[in-house]
C-alpha cells in the first residue's frame, strides 16, 4: 500500500523530472541526441544554440538522467539515456495536437452559430 508520504514523494520525483522537458531547447536536444550521441559543439552547431546555454540545458538534462555522457579522450559526447523518452514525447504531441484539432472544430462551430 502507498503511504501519502510515498506518494508525495513521488509526485515530487515526477514534477521534478517533468521540469526537465519545460524548455524548447531541451527538447529540441533530446530529440537531436535520439538522432545519435553528440558532443556540445555538434549540439552548438546543428540546433543554432549559444555553448553555454547548450552546455546548461545538457547539465540539466543529466541531473534529471535524461543523458549521460561518455569521455574518449578530451571528448566529452552526450547519449539519450532511454529512447522511450522520444516516445513519450512523441504520445504528448499526438495529445497537443488532438487537442488543437479539437479547438479548431470549436471554433468552427462557432463561427458557424
Amino acid at each position: 500500500m502507498v503511504t501519502q508520504a510515498l506518494a508525495q514523494e513521488i509526485s515530487e520525483l515526477e514534477a521534478d523530472f517533468c521540469s526537465a522537458l519545460s524548455d524548447p531547447n531541451r527538447l529540441l536536444l533530446l530529440y537531436a541526441l535520439s538522432e545519435g550521441p553528440r558532443n556540445v559543439t555538434e549540439l552548438t552547431n546543428e540546433l543554432n544554440i549559444t555553448q553555454p546555454t547548450t552546455s546548461r540545458h545538457l547539465k540539466i538534462l543529466r541531473e534529471r538522467g535524461l543523458v549521460y555522457t561518455v569521455r574518449q579522450g578530451t571528448t566529452i559526447t552526450y547519449h539519450l539515456t532511454d529512447p522511450r523518452l522520444i516516445q513519450a514525447l512523441d504520445l504528448l504531441r499526438t495529445v497537443m495536437r488532438d487537442r488543437f484539432a479539437h479547438r479548431a472544430g470549436l471554433m468552427e462551430e462557432t463561427r458557424a452559430a
